[in-house]
């Protein structure tokens, strides 16, 4: 990769992650944050968060980000569009994901989901119009599978590090972190669009933009529901990850 793309890539890495907050926030929301037990890390879990001042510091520039540029663009941008629409876009840019799943499943051991994510990955291209549909969903009964190179790590020993707040990313982990990363550079490589700068930039704030729209109020539910939207949104991360980790256990099978 050649060094002027660095920039833009970091850009585009941003931009591709930065609504995590709100697509978590309305699955986290069905939880009460306002109780005593959510104040208590309702999840169980030992990563610690030695930076906290920084890290609230992050979270106010993010939220500030969200509320003042991304809803309203987002808003928008949902008037023009109809959620059929939005949801094939949706649909395209998860399609471009599933090669590197099915690579990080195959790093965990996980040979049997490997191979699902791959034959949604073929199915979704070509019947599917390039992804547009999930047509392996649909017809032909494929779950999506999730797995990231942060869970990867995690299956290989590595632990957390501390828990982080990453400008325009949001919450994770300094492992997940990297992993996201890691996984956003690996799918640049076999991106269908132009190898300029501000080519690889525009889709993925497009996707950016999307993805909010098919969420909106849901950030905005679970902060107006917590005392203190940091520890809500910082149990609402891990309880997420953990969610998400155990939908995948069915089937890793080898």
């Amino acid at each position: 990769m050649h060094l002027r793309r660095l920039h833009p890539l970091l850009l585009e890495i941003s931009l591709s992650i930065a609504v995590s907050l709100a697509v978590f926030a309305g699955h986290a929301a069905a939880d009460d944050f306002l109780n005593d037990e959510s104040y208590e890390d309702k999840v169980s879990t030992d990563v610690p968060d030695p930076i906290e001042p920084v890290n609230r510091a992050v979270f106010t520039f993010n939220d500030k980000v969200y509320t003042w540029v991304l809803d309203p663009v987002a808003t928008g941008y949902s008037k023009v569009l109809p959620a059929d629409i939005r949801g094939c876009i949706g649909n395209f840019f998860y399609n471009l994901g599933e090669p590197v799943r099915s690579a990080n499943c195959l790093l965990q051991g996980r040979f049997r989901d490997s191979g699902l994510a791959l034959s949604r990955f073929a199915l979704n291209s070509i019947c599917g119009v390039f992804g547009l549909a999930d047509t392996a969903s649909h017809e032909f009964g494929i779950a999506p599978v999730k797995a990231t190179l942060g869970e990867t790590f995690s299956v290989w020993g590595i632990g957390d590090g501390f828990y982080l707040v990453a400008p325009l990313l949001g919450p994770s982990t300094l492992r997940d972190f990297t992993g996201s990363v890691v996984d956003s550079y690996a799918m640049a490589a076999y991106y269908p669009w132009g190898s300029d700068e501000v080519s690889p930039v525009v889709p993925f704030g497009v996707n950016t933009v999307n993805r909010t729209s098919l969420h909106l109020g849901e950030y905005e539910d679970l902060k107006s529901m917590s005392f203190d939207p940091y520890v809500a949104f910082r149990n609402g991360y891990f309880q997420m990850r953990s969610k998400s980790r155990n939908h995948s256990q069915p089937n890793n099978q080898q």
